[in-house]
């Protein structure tokens, strides 16, 4: 994870502590009535009947609430019990979800302030346990929310509940290590069965379960990728959510999770190849050559040479290696099964420049100039692409004849 919490301090000498070995049996097991505490570790409190203390935490703030549970370990387990009773919960887990006169930019509104603190309070308050112990503990706690579920609201594109639970998901797991992560994730997946949800989706027709896709939307936008700070933060969610599934669901779960919920949200149109071209370049070599070489198995050749040119156009504008783009031609050119298929293509991509060439040029013989003469300057970094593109291929060519 990018964003990290100092977690140094200093040891007493010849005591070692491991999380792991910890147990959390005794540490809710004891009732603020036993006889067994350890009173003295609650100072001033300990003159204090249950029911004073209790009172007393009614008039303090979450945030309040939260650094009290640092005092001690006792008074860590008194707020913990406070917090399982009736008066408690109901106090501490706000369910205004469907408040309409809450403003309407959410990561101002109170509430979402509120499950943040509450979020720091539940950290503070099960630091000692581990990882699966902590979830195990807080679900219980969070499970009389019916908002906070997969499948908990009526109306959930109106509703604060999934939002103001990943705030305080996010404000939970702030500055802990990828592996306690990976366990979070884990254990949202089996608590909502997301995996088979997500096959359930990926598998169907588009739009053939558009209540299930909906849900997913808005689990794992408002749940797991929207309230992080740093994008390497969402980028672990998001890696986690995609990664099992092969590309091509992938895909389909990338335009679920961020694409339109309505088609009267956007009216799809065809991208042009130089952005198409430039969004392959960005996503990395394996992607890349992975969707080039389909075209080629698919035998869509004559597609494939004009996206060569596209990507070599893209290299000239963005000053990459041109000869990158020479050498992913090179590498699709042996997709193909016989030297014909072979030749047949290296023909297209010379017949793709020129029509590409002769296209743009006549949009500017015609006059279809924008303010910024941007279809000249198209035609001028064109020309110049070809230029080095053939230039490279003919290094390589020489190169591979000296050898």
């Amino acid at each position: 994870m990018a964003s990290r919490i100092n977690t140094g301090f200093t040891l007493i000498p010849n005591q070692k502590y491991r999380r792991s070995n910890r147990r959390s049996s005794s540490y809710f097991s004891n009732t603020l009535g036993s006889d067994s505490q350890p009173l003295s570790t609650l100072g001033n409190f300990k003159a204090l009947p249950l029911e004073i203390f209790q009172i007393i935490l009614r008039y303090l703030s979450v945030k309040d609430i939260s650094m009290l549970s640092m005092v001690s370990k006792t008074v860590s387990q008194h707020i913990i019990n406070y917090i399982s009773t009736s008066s408690g919960s109901k106090r501490l887990l706000l369910q205004d979800f469907h408040n309409l006169e809450l403003p309407s930019k959410r990561q101002d509104s109170a509430i979402l302030e509120h499950y943040r603190s509450l979020g720091l309070l539940f950290k503070r308050c099960t630091l000692l346990l581990p990882t699966r112990e902590r979830l195990k503990y807080i679900h219980k706690i969070l499970a009389e929310v019916s908002c906070f579920k997969f499948n908990g609201c009526a109306a959930p594109i109106q509703c604060l509940g999934l939002p103001c639970y990943g705030m305080f998901l996010q404000t939970l797991t702030a500055g802990w290590d990828e592996l306690e992560c990976h366990r979070v994730y884990n254990f949202l997946c089996e608590l909502t069965n997301l995996s088979r949800k997500m096959q359930t989706v990926v598998c169907s027709k588009p739009g053939s379960a558009r209540k299930l896709e909906l849900r997913i939307r808005l689990f794992c936008r408002n749940v797991l990728l929207d309230h992080w700070t740093h994008r390497s933060d969402s980028a672990f969610w998001l890696t986690r959510i995609l990664k099992p599934w092969p590309m091509v669901n992938q895909a389909r779960l990338l335009y679920i999770i961020f694409g339109p919920i309505s088609p009267q949200d956007v009216v799809p149109r065809e991208w042009l190849l130089e952005n198409n071209a430039r969004l392959l370049i960005l996503s990395g070599n394996n992607i890349c050559f992975t969707f080039m070489a389909s075209k080629a198995v698919n035998g869509r050749a004559i597609e494939l040479a004009k996206l060569i040119v596209f990507l070599a156009l893209v290299c000239e504008k963005e000053l990459y290696c041109m000869d990158w783009a020479v050498k992913m031609m090179q590498k699709v050119c042996k997709v193909f099964s016989t030297a014909m298929e072979r030749n047949n293509f290296l023909q297209n991509v010379a017949n793709a420049f020129a029509c590409v060439i002769m296209e743009m040029l006549q949009s500017v013989m015609a006059g279809d100039r924008d303010e910024d003469d941007r279809s000249f300057l198209n035609l001028f970094h064109l020309v110049h692409a070809q230029a080095n593109f053939h230039k490279e291929v003919l290094y390589l060519t020489m190169n591979t004849l000296s050898t």
